[in-house]
């Protein structure tokens, strides 16, 4: 009889596995790639808004749609919010109410009254994130006085400097140069009155403060706010030597670091701030620069509703990134290496690899370049996630003629060296760049939303750690030691480790006993079977795996919350890893997703399971949470950080899983 089960089970895997297998390979790009939608939250729709009608472009019907996205995505209450099931979140609120009053939608109609009373209810604009304040500023509806002071000399200083731009993240580094501009010259575009919102100011528009968070006497953040009063003194002063230079520095900046899709950074805030300061520098709709970045966010950028009527515009663009997970699931399901969707794969993230040198070559200037962006066009910053697990569906991958062996080979040789250059001090991998941990410069008045750092991270170091394994490096390696010790380093007392840029411990958890066993460590060792026990305390009772994004600034959440396909499949992965393949619990969870897949191979998945920004400044966990009622904690809304659901999570995680499973059987 177990034989029987046994073999019904296996029957069951392979026909899921081919019905997702079929679901890739028809859904394939004809150029090689795979690419899904990167949902996040309607801020990019009220940004585009403004941002169009603050340049004066006519965006035809374009913009009536977008504005009729932001309507779809209100909630009950009237809010709109950063994450699905969140609650409410202020600043993204007021930007979407302005946008639609800037869209045409009249004060008085309900979705409007709504949206009002969840504002003030909450306090209004006074109570708002920094950028949402700039934002408003550039229409006249917020002083410029309370918005934070950046002079753009910051661009002369050499990069040994404190405040050198290339200490910030590279995201963050992206968007302060044009916030530079901005911040210096404060432009103001008033819109017609019937779009001003001076109804969302409780107390009336009188009342300015530069931040929502409260700066505790003789702290860090007190300090840089008094530093902030000084440079605003020095920004008001009549005549600012070497000021000019410094603005034609930041334009230079820009302008050399425009994609060739027009994007900045292949993000949207550097993007819109840019086109913003070259406007206010006296840029027409007409200038190459401008033109092609407004043309960049009608092409891919932008996803209409399957009705048409509304359009969406994307925070950012994953086919590298889709591409190398979808690889890896095809593959471990049983899919050859040589097979032809492989192949396409394979070709095109080749043509993808980058050959010239980024932001990186600051601090790095003696590697070779290689690498490979999250994004059609990133030239200047290549993903260090993205490109060690690319080397690793590279390195597994077959062509079919000797020029294209070749260049496989090649590019995981260069990739492999640039990988091991990017290392950090302390063993770790950040995302983009190397040692960029300058904790202090998070404590800035700008830094109320976000990440302004990019320190290692351990889901980052631990997919580094799988790619040298599979390629047949072992613990002895140099890199390997190294970051062998900061992942051991980082375990939590429970276990579990921290999950940067996937929610949350599940993820970095799901990351690093794989990456363990690739690289042949003992997985019956104390330390590896407490985050076993931790993985199988967090099941849920009806097999999956599931975690809330709160569990970011609430620690006491982790492991906790709806299950959901991609959480249960990265459970799975890293219990089959350490040895738990033919256990109950393993067995609950690959039920829980053949239950689930839908006819087509998909599955079904609103949550948000990827993590852009936890929302704590520096990048890495706060050695102290604030309570969520406190006023210095983002609270549940997450107001400071930047979640995403990644639509193909759904899909690609869960054939890795059953891939997985299936080998173990």
């Amino acid at each position: 009889m177990p034989n029987l089960v046994e073999q019904g089970m296996k029957s069951r895997l392979r026909k899921a596995m081919k019905r997702t297998q079929d679901y890739f390979f028809r859904t394939q790009h004809e150029d090689g790639y795979w690419w899904g939608e990167l949902e996040s939250n309607p801020t990019m729709e009220a940004e585009y808004i403004m941002l169009t009608h603050f340049m004066g472009s006519d965006e035809g019907d374009r913009i009536p749609r977008v504005a009729e996205d932001i309507r779809r995505r209100q909630s009950e209450d009237g809010s709109w919010r950063m994450y699905y099931g969140a609650p409410g979140d202020l600043s993204t609120s007021i930007e979407c109410y302005f946008a639609l009053k800037l869209a045409g939608d009249p004060t008085d109609a309900p979705h409007m009254a709504r949206a009002r009373a969840f504002i003030l209810a909450q306090g209004g604009v006074p109570r708002a994130r920094v950028f949402t304040k700039i934002w408003l500023a550039l229409f006249g509806q917020w002083d410029w006085k309370g918005t934070p002071a950046m002079p753009p000399d910051m661009m002369l200083l050499p990069k040994w400097a404190p405040f050198n731009i290339y200490r910030f993240a590279s995201w963050a580094r992206a968007t302060i140069v044009p916030m530079t501009i901005i911040l210096t010259l404060h432009p103001t575009r008033p819109p017609r009155e019937s779009a001003w919102v001076m109804e969302l100011y409780p107390e009336g528009p009188v009342t300015f403060t530069l931040s929502r968070w409260r700066a505790k006497p003789f702290s860090l953040k007190g300090g840089f706010l008094l530093l902030d009063k000084a440079l605003r003194v020095y920004c008001n002063l009549p005549f600012v030597p070497r000021r000019e230079r410094a603005l034609k520095a930041a334009v230079d900046w820009i302008v050399s670091h425009q994609e060739a899709d027009g994007s900045w950074g292949g993000i949207q805030p550097p993007w819109v701030y840019s086109l913003i300061a070259l406007s206010t520098l006296g840029y027409r709709l007409d200038h190459p620069v401008v033109a092609k970045g407004l043309e960049g966010f009608r092409q891919h950028w932008s996803l209409p509703s399957e009705d048409g009527r509304a359009l969406r515009v994307q925070a950012c663009l994953s086919p590298a990134w889709d591409t190398c997970l979808a690889m890896r699931g095809l593959l471990d399901s049983g899919v050859p290496p040589d097979h032809p969707a492989v192949r396409r794969a394979a070709a095109w993230l080749i043509r993808e690899e980058i050959r010239v040198k980024g932001d990186w070559a600051v601090y790095r200037p003696h590697l070779e370049p290689s690498g490979w962006a999250f994004e059609f066009d990133n030239v200047h910053y290549p993903d260090i996630d993205d490109s060690a697990i690319i080397v690793t569906d590279l390195a597994l991958a077959r062509m079919n003629d000797d020029a294209g062996e070749r260049a496989r080979a090649a590019s995981v040789d260069r990739a492999v060296a640039w990988l091991t250059g990017m290392q950090g001090s302390g063993g770790g991998w950040a995302a983009f760049d190397w040692n960029n941990e300058s904790r202090e410069l998070a404590e800035i008045p700008f830094a109320d939303f976000g990440e302004l750092l990019d320190p290692p991270s351990v889901d980052v170091t631990a997919h580094v750690l799988e790619m040298y394994g599979m390629l047949g490096y072992g613990m002895d390696h140099p890199p390997v030691r190294r970051g062998l010790a900061y992942i051991w380093d980082q375990q939590e007392h429970d276990g579990a480790w921290f999950g940067r840029w996937g929610v949350n411990y599940v993820y970095g958890t799901g990351a690093v006993l794989p990456a363990l066993q690739a690289l042949g460590v003992d997985m019956t060792q104390p330390r590896v079977r407490r985050a076993v026990e931790w993985l199988l305390a967090h099941q849920n009772p009806d097999g999956g795996w599931g975690e809330t994004c709160v569990s970011y600034p609430d620690p006491s959440l982790r492991g906790q919350g709806e299950s959901t396909p991609s959480q249960t499949s990265w459970a799975l992965i890293a219990l089959i890893a350490a040895g738990e393949a033919l256990s109950e619990p393993v067995r609950r969870g690959v039920e829980f997703l053949l239950q689930r897949q839908q006819d087509d191979g998909t599955w079904d998945e609103p949550q948000f399971t990827g993590c852009g920004f936890p929302g704590y400044g520096p990048g890495n966990q706060p050695e102290r949470y604030e309570p969520l009622d406190d006023p210095n904690s983002q609270g549940p809304e997450l107001s400071a950080a930047f979640m995403i659901n990644y639509h193909l999570y759904r899909n690609y995680f869960p054939l890795w899983a059953l891939g997985r499973y299936a080998q173990a059987l």
